[in-house]
Order: structure tokens, then sequence, then C-alpha cells
């Protein structure tokens, strides 16, 4: 099975946001297994990162990939254990940024660290879907 790790820091508070990433870890159960890490300083983030070799560093001044392209990264390109990392609510320290294997852009758009993980999850279960052919993505 494909095992995707997300590093993120701070904790997630917001009901509808916890309901909205449980609607989609749900939808990947069995497809795709999903793991959370949560740092609760900038620190640890960067230490949990750091131990991590197949590092996608989501950035604002990273890439931008249309949905095809992620999903085409996701499954050809990055291996079958790629690792994710959010920064915080500041930035995304450059360490993390110096050691990603990628650094993506979801967006020109400036989001909440907690809203990028929602935004990360629906953009997996795309890339399945578009991986496997789903009506999900059209």
């Amino acid at each position: 099975m494909f095992k995707v790790k997300v590093i993120a820091q701070g904790q997630c508070k917001e009901s509808w946001l916890l309901k909205a990433l449980g609607e989609y870890e749900k939808r990947l159960r069995g497809k795709l297994s999903l793991e959370w890490v949560v740092a609760l300083r900038e620190e640890e983030l960067i230490q949990k990162t750091l131990a991590e070799k197949q590092v996608i560093a989501l950035d604002l001044h990273g890439t931008s990939l249309s949905s095809e392209a992620f999903s085409q990264k996701l499954f050809l390109s990055w291996g079958s254990r790629p690792v994710f990392v959010i920064g915080g609510p500041d930035h995304l320290p450059s360490k993390i940024a110096q050691h990603a294997h990628f650094r993506w852009s979801l967006s020109s758009l400036t989001f909440t660290h907690q809203m990028v993980r929602l935004l990360l999850v629906e953009q997996l279960y795309r890339a399945l879907e578009i991986e496997q052919g789903g009506k999900y993505h059209k």
C-alpha cells in the first residue's frame, strides 16, 4: 500500500476542519495509508523533517503543479513513501526548504497552515482518483 506521512506544526482544533479531514481520510482508507506527525514547535518540526529522506515541502515559493502533474509526481517520481511538510503559521523554516527533495506551492494565495492540511488531503485523494481513472476528477 502507498504510504504518505504528513509532518505539520501545531494542532488542528477547528471542529469543521477536523470533520472535513476525517471525510477525506475515510475516502483514502484501504487505498492510501496516511500518517500524521504533529510538531508543537518549529525546532521539533525541523528535527522530525531532517530525519526523513523523501521530503516534499509545501512552500509558497515552490513549484506550482496541476492536479494531473501532482498525481504523476506522487505515483511515478516520489517513491512509495513521500513525506509532506507543512510549516507553522509564520513560514517554512529555511533548513526544511533546503532539505526538501521538492518544494510545492499549492497556490500563490496564502492559506493558514491548518487549511493547507485539508487542501493537501483533498489533492492526495484527487491524485489517487486520477491515477485509478475515477470519476472524482473531471
